[in-house]
């Protein structure tokens, strides 16, 4: 298509009666470029907008709190395997029949995620690949330790982190509600890319395929069965023992936890 200079735009609108602005989109390239980046703005502001509006809901719930506990394959200038734990931001039962499973997301690139992806699948590996354990409402430093590597790069030596070993070898934290033992089912979901979750429509748009890059994974979705609850053995010099049968729950961005005391049963509901 010829592009006509620009002195005979307006003689061009004249004679046809015709607005400048349809001759216009047929010369220069950059309205063209303006309308999309508007567009793309527009959806990037309508995304940031309902994840303020999620962030600010979930804000308001509950959240257990538990940190995974696994043996880390030696990487880069290691020579030899050591334990690693991060503490998890969504943990959840998504399963209980025909098989007990539980699902966390973890970021990557992180060293659990890394631990995670190096499972041995030979015979002799063990059955179970970590442990979960579920805090208790004492615990809220613990959960502070193994969330910032960055800071706490040995939480495990620290003298109010008590552990023993699981019958597969992987820690089990001393106070916590529970401990599960569970085994990786199948490879991590990247939960950034909709089409590898076997979406069809949404990742086809191109507001989605323009506001999310695909490439840039940020979290993945690890799916476990769990094989066995462990026996985790009490707290040392533990001052208050009521706390220890309360969870440790993340909420309004802090730690801290439930009451013991029931709500009272709705008295509609008998009538």
């Amino acid at each position: 298509m010829r592009v006509l200079p620009n002195k005979y735009k307006y003689q061009l609108a004249q004679l046809t009666d015709l607005p400048s602005l349809v001759i216009m989109l047929h010369s220069p390239r950059a309205p063209l470029t303006n309308l999309r980046h508007s567009r793309f703005s527009s959806s990037s502001a309508a995304l940031q907008g309902l994840s303020h509006k999620i962030r600010s809901l979930l804000r308001e719930t509950a959240q257990p709190v538990a940190v995974v506990t696994s043996l880390m394959p030696p990487i880069h200038s290691q020579s030899h395997s050591f334990f690693h734990g991060a503490t998890l931001s969504s943990f959840t039962s998504i399963a209980m029949s025909p098989h007990h499973l539980v699902a966390f997301s973890l970021r990557v690139p992180s060293r659990m995620a890394t631990t995670l992806a190096h499972l041995p699948l030979e015979s002799s590996a063990p059955p179970t690949h970590m442990v979960i354990n579920l805090l208790a409402a004492p615990q809220a430093h613990t959960a502070t330790l193994f969330s910032r590597p960055d800071v706490y790069p040995r939480p495990f030596e620290d003298p109010r982190v008590q552990w023993s070993l699981s019958p597969d070898g992987f820690p089990v934290l001393h106070g916590c509600l529970g401990a599960l033992s569970c085994r990786v089912v199948g490879a991590p979901w990247p939960l950034n890319d909709l089409a590898a979750l076997g979406d069809k429509l949404t990742h086809k748009t191109e507001e989605a395929t323009d506001a999310i890059d695909v490439g840039d994974v940020q979290s993945e979705l690890f799916i476990a069965q769990v094989m066995r609850v462990e026996d985790v053995p009490k707290l040392e010099d533990l001052t208050d023992d009521t706390l220890p049968a309360l969870p440790l729950v993340y909420h309004r961005r802090g730690y801290t936890t439930t009451t013991s005391e029931k709500l009272p049963p709705d008295q509609s509901s008998d009538s």
